[in-house]
């Protein structure tokens, strides 16, 4: 390995470390993920510069962890726990990017390690890296919006803008009331389209666009949000693009994108599987593809739905209504317990897990699950929530009053979710005939925000009765 650390591509490695890298290539495409990992670290080892195998390694990891339980030490231990890293990162980054890729084998989307993976290429300047790190977390364990918020902050500091506006509006689909990303979202998209049109270089809008009607396209294309007439005419031009040429993944994603702004979701699906499929098993992608899949699913289900009412005596139907919400069911159950099998560390693994048994009416299989996502701080107001919901399905009604107390206790501001919490807790002490105690969350609502639901109905009722 050469003294100095920077990140290179597959052309700049040596003959010896080139058929290395290809063995390793060649290892996953036959699903002998453990011996690819392997390899990929070897390579790791004389070239830590080297992204691609860095990549491939994580892809690598996951796949082999894919409905199996958590194994430690499944491809070797470094015997360096996490809590011993920060400090060799600081003495030797690159020692302690090995250790980590031992650690990351094990759970290649926890955020702690794919954190210090970051701070540790920050030191070695190796920005891409960085960058990786934080994009496996935004992949996997999309609800660590603090590490989101960070790498928005890194793509920002190397004027990648467009990255940041992608990152802030995921941050925000995670969490709308996070005021921070809306403005970095807006922000950033106003950066970047002045950076596209280089405003701050030219003298003249002639500098910037050579006709009008190039300036016209320009802004058809750069605009946040376009009309779908807009995206329809993009979409046709993309369209033509793909006839002549259908292995371009970056059109494929982008016609991908279209179609889930058009709320195409079988479309929008079948493109990003493809994409899928076109990239180096791209973990992003994967994700991007599966839940295209539930949307297209879902609209299916909803499809159905409208005709059923429609036409409700229609028993054919209803049955094939019936059947299709089953199998939706039993296959998210499926799906999101593949996923927490391949990390049954990660909390919002789990809680999907539990909405997903929740859902199919298995509810005290959903319980231990809903538990063990109470740890993540992000999201445990919502799963207090789901399993204030779980125990009263059960009839525990004590303890689903105990969930949403605690849920109550981390609320502060009287937001959407405030709100559900309370009416849910009005719900179930009408359960238990506390009405007393059911007008009183009912009423905390009333007094902000009259048309929620019936609770004005309910509360104009107790004085009027």
């Amino acid at each position: 390995m050469s003294e100095e650390i920077k990140e290179i591509t597959e052309a700049e490695l040596p003959a010896n470390i080139k058929a290395l890298w290809l063995k390793a290539q060649s290892a996953f495409e036959l699903k002998n993920y453990s011996y690819s990992v392997s390899l990929c670290h070897a390579t790791l080892k004389d070239f830590p510069g080297f992204l691609d195998a860095r990549r491939l390694a994580r892809n690598a990891s996951a796949s082999e962890n894919a409905g199996k339980k958590k194994k430690k030490g499944l491809f070797g231990g470094s015997g360096l726990s996490l809590m011993k890293i920060p400090s060799l990162g600081k003495k030797d980054p690159v020692a302690a990017m090995a250790a980590l890729e031992t650690e990351l084998v094990k759970a290649p989307f926890d955020g702690q390690a794919n954190d210090l993976l970051f701070d540790c290429a920050l030191r070695l300047n190796l920005l891409d890296t960085a960058a990786f790190a934080l994009e496996t977390v935004r992949s996997g364990s999309p609800e660590n919006t603090k590490l989101l918020h960070k790498l928005a902050e890194h793509y920002l500091a190397r004027d990648m803008p467009d990255e940041a506006a992608d990152v802030y509006n995921d941050i925000v689909k995670q969490d709308s009331a996070d005021i921070d990303a809306v403005k970095g979202a807006k922000d950033a998209t106003a950066r970047a389209s002045m950076k596209k049109q280089k405003w701050e270089e030219a003298q003249s809008f002639r500098d910037v666009m050579k006709s009008s009607d190039d300036a016209a396209e320009q802004e058809a294309s750069n605009r946040a949000a376009m009309t779908r007439d807009q995206m329809m005419e993009k979409l046709e031009r993309l369209s033509a693009a793909y006839a002549e040429d259908n292995q371009n993944l970056q059109l494929v994603k982008e016609i991908g994108s279209l179609y889930e702004q058009l709320e195409d979701w079988p479309n929008a699906y079948s493109f990003f599987q493809y994409a899928y499929e076109l990239s180096n098993k791209d973990v992003a992608l994967e994700n991007k593809a599966t839940y295209m899949k539930d949307k297209a699913a879902e609209f299916q289900v909803n499809e159905l739905r409208m005709t059923l009412e429609a036409d409700p005596d229609n028993e054919e139907l209803r049955l094939q209504y019936e059947t299709l919400i089953s199998e939706r069911t039993s296959g998210q159950v499926k799906e999101a317990q593949e996923r927490v099998d391949r990390n049954p560390t990660d909390p919002q693994l789990r809680y999907e897990l539990g909405l997903a048994l929740y859902n199919s009416g298995d509810h005290s299989e959903a319980i231990p699950h809903l538990q063990q996502a109470t740890r993540n701080p992000h999201i445990r107001t919502r799963v207090l929530l789901l399993l204030g919901r779980t125990f009263r399905a059960k009839n525990m009604h004590d303890l689903a009053i105990k969930q949403l107390s605690d849920a109550l206790a981390d609320l502060h501001a009287m937001d959407g979710t405030k709100k559900e919490v309370l009416y849910e807790k009005g719900l179930i002490h009408e359960d238990m005939n506390d009405k007393s105690a059911a007008l009183d969350s009912f009423k905390q609502i009333y007094e902000v925000d009259y048309g929620y639901r019936d609770v004005a109905k309910r509360v104009e009722e107790s004085y009027s009765g």
